[in-house]
């Protein structure tokens, strides 16, 4: 005799199952939907800084003391006094999103791009935001004020003696998220010039591509 209870039970359950299956299936690909919906959108915040190009226009900068100084495309500045060490380089931001600057950090050193990602703990904080629209021009500007700074002494040095060394900088995108550290090399280049180039990029809010 057939037991139409049973087959009805089974049925039942094998519906469910299908059911189930297909949730799981339209909830995986809606998470893998979301999931690259938010990389997109992530990707039109996220800023990338680079040294503008030596056919950019100059650029004018003021510090907190009136002291004002003009910067080549693809130049740094960088001047050494008894009160204070001023830096600057002109900047080109080739990301989709706004670069909102936060720190800085001097480095006595020529480093290579193989280092370790640097530490934000001993890295100076801007005064002010500073913000390098997408696709659009901007500046990075930083100054030494304290002698008992022991990278004070230190720049001084290696700027009256024309050696090279590294800015690393600090910025995220205009949520204040994607936080980035790009390195730049600073380096004499003929009597009185210095010129900025792009060491390496590292993530501090996701993983590093490398």
């Amino acid at each position: 005799m057939t037991d139409w209870v049973t087959i009805s039970g089974l049925a039942t359950a094998g519906g469910t199952l299908v059911l189930a299956m297909a949730t799981f299936a339209s909830v995986r690909s809606a998470n893998q939907s979301a999931r690259v919906a938010e990389r997109a959108l992530l990707y039109g915040l996220r800023p990338l800084l680079l040294p503008s190009r030596l056919e950019d226009p100059v650029e004018k900068i003021s510090f907190q003391d009136d002291h004002w100084i003009h910067v080549e495309g693809g130049k740094a500045h960088v001047e050494a006094s008894a009160d204070a060490v001023y830096l600057a380089i002109p900047l080109r931001n080739v990301g989709q999103g706004i670069a909102v600057l936060d720190g800085w950090a001097f480095q006595p050193e020529r480093l290579s791009g193989a280092r370790q990602r640097p530490d934000t703990d001993g890295f100076h904080r801007l005064a002010i935001d500073l913000y390098v629209p997408p696709r659009d021009l901007g500046y990075w500007q930083g100054a030494l004020r304290d002698p008992s700074d022991p990278a004070f002494a230190t720049a001084q040095k290696m700027i009256n003696e024309r050696q090279a060394f590294t800015i690393d900088l600090l910025y995220g995108d205009g949520e204040g998220g994607q936080r980035v550290i790009s390195s730049f090399l600073i380096r004499p280049v003929r009597e009185d010039a210095w010129l900025a180039s792009a060491g390496r990029h590292w993530n501090l809010d996701r993983a590093d591509p490398r």
